[in-house]
């Protein structure tokens, strides 16, 4: 059984220093080639995307899915907190062939300074709910803002209730790499928040790191994006889009700004 707790003690901000050497190691690794493609062939149909076109990842992390997009022929932005990310974004888009156009931004998720720029926008890597209640509204009105009217956003997650919660476990493992990966969690029912320890254990050293990510019904994030103009177009449960059910281990929600 899942331990609950009083509200966590861990700071709200704690991915500000959380994405750094073997975490970002582990995160790298942990979605094969393979994955990547998918995902960027599911992001080009959803969100309708054209050559030429702005589109928005937020947060980037090193550039997975920004460098394919580009490679495309899409102008593509990247912003991610974490700056051994967005040095590593930079190194690779810099390398990579069609990429070194790439605009890379460093700062949290709430702080995009755009207003009707993108076509479209997307956040994947399991990351929307990093920040609390009032800081993923801000996101989601600050995305909203960036977009151009009729502009269309995309996401994954498997933490909303609907995911996480029929399945969730106390203690899980795997090995990443050359990483035994080991994750800790104590859900907060008063909070709806999950925090995670997690434990990195290579060459018999180990690191350990604490993470929230506050978990959100699929209606309370539908009315987020409605109070910001926007309106959920698509649930799939998987990348080929079949209907969302109950227990499927991620959400891709596609939302649509007003085209007025």
């Amino acid at each position: 059984m899942v331990e609950t707790a009083m509200p966590p003690r861990t700071p709200a901000d704690w991915y500000r220093d959380f994405f750094r050497d073997i975490a970002l190691d582990v995160w790298r690794d942990a979605i094969p080639a393979s994955q990547t493609q998918h995902e960027v062939e599911f992001l080009a149909r959803s969100l309708r995307l054209r050559p030429g076109e702005r589109v928005l990842d937020v947060p980037c992390g090193a550039g997975r899915l920004s460098l394919p997009l580009a490679e495309r022929g899409l102008r593509v932005t990247g912003v991610d907190i974490a700056g051994e990310q967005i040095a590593a974004a930079r190194r690779l888009g810099a390398a990579g062939r069609g990429t070194a156009g790439i605009e890379w931004r460093q700062s949290d998720v709430r702080d995009l300074p755009w207003e009707s720029v993108f076509d479209a926008a997307f956040c994947f890597g399991n990351s929307f709910g990093y920040v609390d209640r009032d800081g993923t509204r801000a996101f989601v009105h600050a995305l909203a803002r960036a977009l151009k009217p009729g502009g269309r956003f995309a996401m994954d997650t498997g933490m909303v209730a609907e995911t996480i919660l029929p399945s969730l476990r106390d203690h899980e493992e795997a090995t990443i790499g050359d990483v035994r990966f080991i994750e800790d969690n104590t859900y907060h029912p008063d909070a709806s928040c999950l925090e995670t320890r997690y434990t990195f254990v290579r060459d018999g050293a180990s690191q350990t790191r604490v993470g929230l990510h506050w978990i959100f019904t699929i209606a309370e994030i539908g009315r987020f994006f409605a109070d910001a103009g926007m309106t959920v177009a698509g649930l799939y449960g998987s990348l080929d889009e079949a209907p969302f059910a109950i227990g499927d281990r991620l959400l891709y929600l596609v939302a649509a700004k007003s085209a007025s």
